[in-house]
């Protein structure tokens, strides 16, 4: 191959395509300027133009934490955010641009809350979701607002005190009742998740169901943000089967991870790895002790893959 490259000279990315690899691309931009640093050359006045790049910036970094762990990809986010918020704060705009600034801000101050509590930041996590409601308060973007709320009750009901989470969880669902479905069906499942781990089975049953009666209510015609794209019947499958597990009823559990592990984009290495951890444990708990190390042996390989602290622990 690499006689042909150089009797031909030209690059592999040239023979076949540039390549595909999320880290490469991660990495690639880690090294590249960024929107802000580009448009700050000709000046401080920020225009339409710039807050339309920013918005797509925004989305495409929210994919590629689909397929990146958060130990790469934190160090682009926060270089993102630390710049988009200081064009916010000291930059000249009209109010329209302003707003769709301070929505950016929050939007990515989401993306790095998740991605520092995905590698293993908490305290670093829990500020930058808290820097985020302010931005999305703001910017009048309640829906967002309960987003961050509740990616920091997620947090919460994960490594700190399930009570809080749920305390937490709860607002932000009454904050945003005005959200659209599936942004309600989001924020009801970290709802449920929380109530779970606080060991409410009732607050926790009810919340499914309002999930699904959430979810059932979404519509072609009722747009919703682009940061929900993920949320799906399989998702949905996958927290209820969670909450199952955490409720004391495993084999309930079982088929619901199963069905959805086996329906997910594979390419989402972490998030695979990490629903089967649940069916694993969910096999475990039904005391099926062969198959759940088999189960977990089978994760171990996945995970290797993958920086993630939470998938770690």
């Amino acid at each position: 191959m690499a006689a042909y490259l150089r009797a031909l000279n030209v690059t592999v990315d040239a023979l076949y395509g540039p390549s595909l690899d999320p880290l490469r691309l991660a990495y690639e931009w880690l090294v590249s300027d960024t929107p802000v640093t580009v448009h700050g050359a000709v000046g401080r006045r920020v225009g339409v133009s710039l807050a339309e790049e920013l918005e797509r910036r925004v989305i495409e970094l929210r994919h590629l934490d689909d397929t990146v762990g958060g130990g790469e990809l934190q160090p682009l986010v926060d270089r993102e955010l630390a710049e988009t918020a200081d064009v916010a704060s000291d930059g000249s705009y009209t109010e329209q641009v302003g707003r769709r600034l301070r929505v950016v801000v929050g939007e990515l101050a989401q993306l790095a809350g998740r991605v520092a509590s995905d590698a293993g930041a908490y305290v670093r996590a829990e500020r930058t979701y808290l820097d985020g409601v302010s931005a999305a308060r703001e910017a009048g973007d309640y829906a967002l607002v309960g987003q961050l709320v509740s990616s920091l009750a997620y947090q919460m009901a994960n490594v700190g005190d399930p009570a809080d989470a749920r305390l937490l969880a709860s607002s932000a669902v009454t904050g945003a009742r005005r959200a659209s479905p599936v942004v309600r069906t989001l924020l009801l499942e970290r709802l449920a998740w929380a109530s779970a781990r606080a060991r409410d089975r009732d607050a926790s049953l009810r919340a499914l169901d309002e999930v699904d009666i959430a979810y059932d209510q979404r519509t072609v015609d009722l747009p919703e943000p682009e940061w929900v794209y993920w949320v799906s019947r399989g998702e949905i499958n996958v927290m209820a089967g969670r909450c199952l597990v955490e409720l004391g009823d495993p084999i309930v559990a079982a088929p619901l991870l199963s069905a959805a592990i086996d329906r997910y984009d594979h390419a989402h290495a972490r998030e695979v790895a990490l629903y089967r951890t649940w069916l694993a444990e969910s096999i475990s708990r039904a005391r099926e002790i062969d198959a759940a190390r088999a189960a977990f042996a089978e994760t171990r390989d996945i995970a290797s893959e993958v920086t993630s602290a939470r998938l770690a622990r």
